[in-house]
């Protein structure tokens, strides 16, 4: 079944008997035992809602998974997949990471003695070199946020095999309708379904998906015993918003590279940072792992005095949090996303005073780039 078609009826469980179309709502906490030791399939909402369920079973089928787990936040959804290792284990992760992320390794999985190296896994020599016996896990986010680097999910799954390392991969900027990769040879997929999987600004959420069934039942351990679940009005939040994904990942896209390119043309601006322009340096990894480039573009301008000026000055885009909603929102990574990050590391990976983040929406791209334009230029 195509992905536009999953996105509308994937994983489907049936109506109930009214005959609704949308999934109603189970606004419930528990639910009533027929009988001694007899079960609904439904207990206690933290284990599993009916509402959840579905959408669950929607994100599974869209990923190639045969598990999806939907958490409160994404960070719970990293959080929950952190209590698999002990202490002493170590994990790799890749250098230009989401903040939230980083500041979760450093904070608590340090402080309850998990190990981490931080490390550009596009470069796959630089991963094997990195990886001891103690190493049980590698976790990429690509394309990276905020930098865009590419991984090649193949070849660093090979590398985790060889090893018999659990290989996580984040595709929050891609989601399933533009890259899986489980089919790839992860073993983990997260998301924020924040972001695109809801794709409005109005709710949050985080998935981890997977490939494997014994190690689903390890995560739905982990799962139901720390209890950061998705509410019941919050998945049905979900399912509606997956509806259109394909659709608005489609356009976002278009506007996206039209605004890149319109970008890199500019006076002032140093660097533009987008996966489907043909000079990324992933740009080819991308075209074979994936079936698009998302709608996520980070850019540099000559001084910090410009990033002020286009902050202050935007008025159709939004100076705000967060990424992949119908809105067009900029981000400074250095005062928001990657605050946490010390200054000589952030600098290192190139998150200087000088990058703006920019996550393209559905607005006509004529406005959006007009907007730009005159924040840009007094």
């Amino acid at each position: 079944m195509d992905q536009q078609t999953l996105c509308i009826h994937g994983g489907d469980l049936g109506r109930d008997y009214t005959g609704a179309v949308s999934v109603p709502i189970y606004q419930s906490a528990t639910f009533v035992h027929p009988g001694v030791g007899e079960s609904t399939g439904y207990d206690y909402s933290r284990v599993q809602n009916p509402t959840r369920e579905q959408l669950e079973k929607r994100v599974a089928k869209l990923e190639n998974g045969i598990d999806a787990m939907a958490f409160s936040t994404g960070m719970a959804a990293v959080s929950a997949l952190m209590e698999l290792f002990s202490p002493g284990e170590h994990i790799i992760a890749s250098d230009d990471l989401y903040g939230g992320s980083h500041r979760l390794f450093h904070h608590i999985s340090a402080k309850n003695g998990l190990k981490f190296d931080f490390v550009n896994t596009a470069d796959i020599d630089a991963v094997k070199a990195c990886i001891s016996g103690e190493t049980r896990a590698l976790f990429v986010e690509t394309p990276s946020n905020p930098m865009m680097q590419v991984t090649d999910i193949r070849a660093i799954s090979r590398l985790a095999e060889e090893h018999e390392l659990l290989l996580i991969v984040d595709n929050t900027f891609l989601t399933p309708y533009f890259q899986q990769p489980l089919c790839l040879g992860a073993d983990v997929v997260v998301h924020s379904g924040t972001k695109y999987l809801g794709g409005h600004n109005d709710t949050l959420a985080g998935f981890l998906v997977v490939r494997d069934e014994a190690l689903a039942e390890r995560l739905r351990f982990i799962y139901k015993t720390t209890g950061a679940c998705l509410a019941p009005f919050d998945s049905w939040l979900l399912l509606r918003g997956i509806k259109t994904l394909a659709v608005r990942m489609e356009q976002q896209q278009k506007n996206a590279l039209a605004i890149a390119d319109w970008l890199r043309r500019q006076e002032g601006i140093k660097s533009v940072h987008y996966v489907g322009l043909p000079d990324h340096p992933g740009y080819e990894i991308s075209c074979k792992q994936a079936g698009g480039f998302g709608a996520m573009i980070s850019f540099e301008v000559e001084n910090a005095a410009v990033v002020r000026q286009v902050l202050e000055r935007v008025s159709l885009v939004q100076y705000a949090e967060s990424l992949g909603g119908v809105e067009t929102l900029i981000t400074y990574p250095m005062l928001q996303t990657h605050a946490d990050i010390p200054k000589e590391e952030r600098e290192a990976k190139g998150i200087s005073d000088r990058l703006l983040r920019l996550s393209v929406g559905l607005e006509c791209v004529d406005d959006l780039i007009a907007d730009l334009q005159q924040a840009l230029y007094k």
